[in-house]
């Protein structure tokens, strides 16, 4: 029988990405709205403080393991904004559309020498609910912001983010390639590296 690893997530977009990422462990993966996790709340300041709530939430729920993601977009003409706000950051409802209108509007006298930015990924792993030393990994993708949004793939702020290197957009990547550049993939192989020495 396998064991079960609770997706302490409710982001459909986000969560397909990390079964992806997920799918070499000999674990059955678990989104937590089946097992009836609501979202957990997300007070912190820092990514590690909400993933390591997000994770704990679900284990306390469910009894089971459980891994969850906190990340975002940090912009340096912003101080590091929209940061963990970033699926907020124009306001609820969330809708990565008028974010990313928001964030354009935040950067129109900014000129592109200073439109640097990176999306930050913090990934936590808790056995239950009261583990003292969870498995925590995370990963940085660097990149500017354009001014006007290029690529249908991806999702969040994917459109608005180039990389200089590959002179695309990270909406304009296959998924294939984003998971072997991105933040959340780079924290994830840190993860899996970690679980390799410590199984579940």
């Amino acid at each position: 029988m396998s064991k079960k690893l609770v997706l302490a997530s409710n982001n459909a977009k986000k969560i397909a990405e990390m079964q992806v990422l997920l799918a070499q462990l000999e674990l059955e993966i678990i989104p937590q709205a089946r097992l009836g996790v609501d979202e957990a709340e997300e007070p912190h300041n820092t990514f590690i403080e909400n993933a390591l709530a997000k994770a704990r939430h679900a284990a306390a729920v469910t009894g089971l393991p459980a891994i969850a993601d906190d990340s975002g977009l940090c912009v340096a003409a912003l101080g590091g904004a929209p940061g963990v706000r970033s699926a907020r950051f124009a306001g609820d409802p969330q809708s990565d559309e008028r974010n990313n209108q928001h964030l354009l509007e935040k950067l129109a006298d900014v000129p592109e020498n200073r439109r640097n930015a990176w999306y930050y990924c913090c990934l936590v792993l808790v056995r239950n609910v009261g583990d003292p030393c969870p498995m925590i990994a995370d990963g940085r993708w660097h990149g500017r912001i354009l001014t006007a949004a290029r690529g249908g793939g991806g999702f969040g702020y994917d459109p608005l983010f180039w990389l200089p290197s590959l002179a695309q957009s990270a909406a304009e990547l296959s998924p294939e390639r984003k998971n072997r550049l991105s933040h959340r993939g780079t924290a994830m192989r840190q993860l899996l590296a970690c679980l390799d020495n410590h199984p579940l």
